[in-house]
């Protein structure tokens, strides 16, 4: 088996179980008779801590001498905090349990980047074939979950995203390659990682990039978190929902997959700004709540708000910062896109779908604009210069 797709599949492995959870797990919260601010509040806390447990958790991870080492055991670790869940002790006890699997969850995505991106520069494929396949599974269980709950329980979701967590453990030891952490196989000092990530902090202009990105990507906390619930208000069954969001990931992927040489043309910085245009586009118009017709160019979109979006940060992110800390620059840019501003965007999402439902979204075509802002001062940045 070639290796972009031993790796595309790894990456299947792990979205199989996102793209269950990423619509749904709101559905069985609320099957549980939580409020949309609790559930704000279980599902940004693993967000607003990210700042910190995503870059502790690489420089954990980085102390290994193998980078798929720490995958294995974060994958096992996930499984057992979802098997948690299901008890039934309330709202607290949800809380942290979702807590911890999120936490764990989140920071193998950024952990495994670093492995393809670096192969697939090193080999010579694209890395978007691997990470393509990765979504493509996560349209199958947007779609697979979606029609599913039209007929059965929200336990359903639980039963689906604990199995893709123990799935996902199995692929990384058998599915990625025993590559070293450091060259030669030696594991890093805890001073070196360390200084490495007070580097990254200290750099305004890698901040700056993170930042932005990070704006954009967290504009998309209303939709990922009661996109479900709102269009489930408008009357549209959850079947719909499942081939929305399928959508939407589908053309994500064919740009991934079939537009690689326009986006080396264009470069980094020029597919930063088309991402956050299409972003303040995208979030208007879904404040509106359109019908079904408009929804379907409106989800096309998501090519742009999240893919073009994802994949200009990674170049950001690797220009920016060194080999030596390359896992610590992914983590902090997946901390902000995913994380911190993700997690704010995210807690103030539930009480906007409380108060005003679909009109929340212009809340995050605010946020795309200052993050489009940020983009346009990235041209001054002669280290991104061709």
């Amino acid at each position: 088996m070639s290796q972009p797709i031993r790796l595309g599949l790894f990456y299947a492995a792990l979205f199989v179980g996102t793209g269950a959870s990423s619509p749904y797990i709101p559905v069985w919260f609320a099957a549980r008779g939580l409020s949309g601010a609790e559930i704000g509040l279980i599902l940004s806390a693993p967000m607003l801590a990210r700042a910190v447990t995503a870059p502790a958790i690489a420089m954990w991870a980085d102390s290994f001498s193998l980078r798929r080492t720490p995958l294995i055991l974060m994958g096992l670790a996930v499984a057992l905090a979802y098997g948690l869940l299901a008890a039934p002790f309330g709202f607290a006890w949800w809380f942290g349990v979702w807590f911890l699997a999120n936490t764990i969850l989140s920071t193998m995505i950024p952990l495994t980047d670093v492995i393809v991106f670096r192969r697939a520069g090193r080999d010579g494929f694209n890395y978007g074939w691997p990470r393509g396949i990765g979504s493509v599974a996560f349209i199958i269980a947007n779609v697979t979950v979606g029609a599913l709950l039209a007929r059965y329980s929200p336990e359903l979701v639980l039963v689906w995203i604990t199995a893709a967590a123990m799935l996902a453990a199995g692929a990384a030891r058998g599915l990625l390659p025993p590559d070293p952490v450091r060259e030669g196989g030696a594991a890093s000092r805890l001073s070196e990682r360390l200084a490495g990530l007070g580097e990254l902090l200290r750099d305004r202009n890698f901040m700056l990039a993170v930042v932005s990105v990070g704006l954009i990507q967290s504009a998309h906390a209303f939709y990922y978190s009661f996109s479900t619930l709102s269009w489930k208000q408008q009357g549209m069954p959850e079947s719909w929902t499942g081939l929305l969001w399928g959508l939407a990931v589908a053309v994500e992927v064919g740009f991934m997959w079939f537009m690689e040489p326009w986006r080396r043309r264009i470069g980094p910085r020029n597919l930063l700004v088309i991402g956050g245009a299409a972003a303040l586009v995208r979030w208007t118009a879904l404040a509106f709540a359109p019908p079904l017709w408009l929804l379907l160019p409106i989800q096309a979109l998501h090519t742009f708000t999240y893919a073009a979006t994802f994949l200009a940060s990674l170049q950001l992110v690797e220009k920016l910062s060194t080999p030596a800390n390359a896992s610590a620059a992914q983590t902090i840019n997946s901390a902000l896109s995913g994380g911190l501003l993700m997690g704010a965007a995210t807690i103030g999402s539930g009480w906007l779908f409380d108060m005003a439902g679909a009109k929340g979204y212009l809340a995050m075509a605010a946020m795309s604009a200052l993050g489009l802002v940020g983009a346009l001062r990235l041209y001054g940045v002669r280290r991104l210069d061709p």
